[in-house]
């Protein structure tokens, strides 16, 4: 159980990155990935902690690969919850004629 759901999440890790990389304007899917990424995060540790394994290769990059999907998970809810109405606000000043 441990190696197939190491090789689901990194599956996941990779296609989730590529995909927000190319998509950080849509906030829907910036919004859907955060959150199925919190549940891949708990799914990861729980794996991780709660599975018993033998201390293979893969054993690092498993916890590693944990750690970097909530830096992810961050910077998706940053991209998702962001008011985007306030970013151009800076440019629609309206000056007073002298």
């Amino acid at each position: 159980m441990f190696n197939f759901v190491f090789w689901v999440l990194a599956i996941w890790f990779v296609v989730n990155v590529v995909w927000m990389w190319f998509k950080l304007d849509d906030q829907t899917l910036q919004k859907t990935f955060a959150w199925i990424n919190v549940c891949a995060i708990v799914i990861g540790f729980w794996v991780y902690y709660g599975v018993t394994h033998d201390a293979s290769g893969i054993d690092g990059w498993f916890i590693t690969m944990n750690w970097v999907n909530i830096a992810v998970a961050a910077i998706q809810f940053y991209f998702g919850y962001r008011n985007l109405t306030n970013t151009h606000s800076a440019h629609n000043i309206h000056h007073k004629a002298a």
